[in-house]
């Protein structure tokens, strides 16, 4: 049986996360010092004792994410990936994996990344909305009809019946009202920062870009699924196709279901978050509960795992 590794993205964090790790593996204090120098800041601070709101600025979430699922990644030893995705953010992670992106130029595009987006919502005032129960392709049209109160449309693709709306205001509400109308169980609007994965990020992007492109990319070792496709990036792809998918990924649907799907397909049976939280387990395990899943977050995990 194959194994896959996924990375976990924005949401996922907490207070504490990666303490434990930091104080009993040298090599992850190590890698949080270089995290400080690439950074300019104390991440490691702010990472294990808060506060909680700093922690939930994007500019600090991102790449406090990628470096907890870095560490991680780094001290299991005894188990080999034979694909990787990441959601959203945490496609970095999984090409830091890949070996297409090295640790310090991932961390410094992930710092970048998010400070983009946080100006794009301060920018752009927009919204997201979590709605359970409906079929993609319903909600997908309550989107294009809500669309003349504003920009809305489906953010990420997370499970089947989990999906999650991003826009202005008006067309995120307008989408609720007619998702509740349309027979949703849930219609939840999020506390987020801004209206991520929308055209609302396009000044993100455009920044974005020229980063991107300065940036050294190598072929994948692995298989890499995209979120913007839901397919692979294989190591015959050519780069720029990696950078492409990174830079229409901010205002791209996350396909994370059909990443998934594609993944057992190709023969993934078992498959390891590693990261903060457990998020990506669940929506596994509602697209195809016949797989295995299992996640490396904590110390004990670690030792778990290499058992």
């Amino acid at each position: 049986m194959s194994t896959a590794f996924v990375y976990p993205g924005q949401g996922s964090q907490y207070v504490g996360m990666g303490k434990d790790l930091y104080e009993s593996y040298p090599d992850v204090k190590d890698l949080y010092f270089q995290a400080i120098e690439i950074l300019g800041y104390d991440i490691s601070s702010i990472c294990f004792e808060g506060p909680e709101e700093k922690l939930k600025q994007t500019c600090i979430t991102q790449p406090a994410i990628v470096l907890h699922s870095v560490a991680v990644t780094r001290l299991v030893k005894r188990i080999s990936a034979s694909y990787t995705a990441g959601h959203s953010l945490g496609e970095f992670s999984a090409l830091i994996k890949a070996g297409s992106l090295g640790f310090e130029d991932g961390l410094k595009l992930v710092k970048l990344r998010g400070e983009l987006m946080q100006k794009a919502g301060d920018l752009n005032k927009g919204t997201m909305a979590a709605i359970i129960g409906l079929k993609s392709d319903t909600l997908e049209e309550m989107c294009r009809q809500a669309s003349s109160e504003g920009i809305v449309q489906v953010a990420n693709f997370n499970s089947p019946g989990q999906i999650v709306i991003s826009g202005s205001i008006d067309g995120v509400r307008k989408a609720m009202v007619l998702a509740k109308e349309g027979g949703a169980k849930l219609a939840k609007e999020l506390i987020v920062h801004g209206a991520f994965h929308s055209p609302l990020m396009e000044s993100a992007r455009e920044d974005f870009k020229a980063a991107l492109d300065s940036t050294e990319f190598k072929k994948v070792q692995i298989p890499v699924y995209t979120n913007v496709t839901g397919k692979a990036i294989t190591p015959q792809t050519e780069v720029d196709r990696i950078r492409k998918s990174l830079y229409d990924q901010l205002t791209s649907s996350v396909r994370w279901d059909e990443s998934i799907v594609n993944m057992i397909k190709d023969g993934a049976r078992d498959f390891i978050e590693l990261g903060p939280g457990r998020v990506l387990q669940g929506l596994i395990k509602r697209i195809d509960n016949s797989v295995n899943t299992s996640g490396v977050d904590k110390m004990e995990d670690v030792e778990k795992v290499n058992e």
